[in-house]
């Protein structure tokens, strides 16, 4: 096995490639599938299931949202949809 240079410097910077390095390379097509599968990711939704809008709400509100952690939007999505169940027009 050839003794090769490392990607990344001291600094975590990215070095300069070489031609050696470019000829390593591999065409995407070649690498097996699971790995083509994850490296193009989740790909684009195929139906959207929510609209993204700009909303904005009063600092005392989101701050409340924000304090309950991880997934705060999603519950803020939860509660509004109980309004809405709550105060329907029918």
């Amino acid at each position: 096995m050839e003794n090769r240079l490392p990607l990344i410097d001291d600094d975590g910077e990215v070095r300069e490639l070489t031609e050696v390095d470019f000829k390593r390379f591999k065409p995407f097509s070649s690498l097996p599938d699971d790995l083509q599968t994850v490296l193009r990711g989740r790909g684009k939704q195929k139906t959207p299931t929510k609209v993204a809008v700009t909303l904005r709400y009063s600092p005392e509100v989101i701050d409340a949202f924000r304090a309950t952690g991880k997934g705060w939007q999603t519950r803020m999505d939860q509660a509004l949809k109980e309004w809405l169940r709550e105060h329907s027009a029918a």
